[in-house]
């Protein structure tokens, strides 16, 4: 096969458009354009969004609803089974032997779920752990320290 076999074939090809060759082209005059307009005329376009000078809609309606982005908490989700098994062996995994084997980006909130199985006594520590990953560890023998994030401890007094 070669780079002229390919399909589409010439006679297959739809020719352009030759607009503005005079009228018996059946494109010529106005060249498809119509008669007046901002759309008739050399260089006319607008934007997607342009309603012809009259107030946009995205101008138009109120703005509505709150966002919350620039205040919402992330956290890192990390499954039981990928942590035991990043840490197999250990009875004691911290925050800094978390971010150490990479298993989330370091200063990271760390969220602890509950997929997987425990079957040691192990001390996981971490931002948060949901109700069922706390279940399995402290069922195991092991012991959940949930340290909460920044701002909550911001806001907690130190008596």
């Amino acid at each position: 096969m070669k780079l002229h076999e390919l399909y589409p074939f010439p006679e297959e090809r739809v020719a352009r458009k030759r607009l503005g060759r005079g009228r018996a082209s059946g494109w010529g005059c106005t060249a498809g354009r119509g008669n007046k307009g901002q759309n008739s005329r050399a260089g006319a376009k607008h934007r997607a969004w342009f309603e012809g000078g009259q107030m946009p809609i995205a101008r138009r309606l109120p703005k509505r609803g709150f966002k919350n982005y620039p205040f919402r908490i992330i956290f890192q989700p990390i499954n039981l089974d990928r942590l035991l098994a990043s840490f197999d062996g250990m009875d004691s995994i911290t925050l800094d032997d978390i971010y150490g084997r990479g298993l989330a980006p370091a200063g990271a909130l760390i969220k602890i779920l509950s997929d997987g199985e425990v079957s040691v006594a192990v001390t996981v520590e971490a931002h948060k752990f949901s109700a069922k990953a706390a279940a399995k560890i402290t069922a195991a023998g092991g012991k959940v320290i949930a340290l909460g994030t920044p701002e909550a401890l911001a806001e907690t007094p130190t008596e």
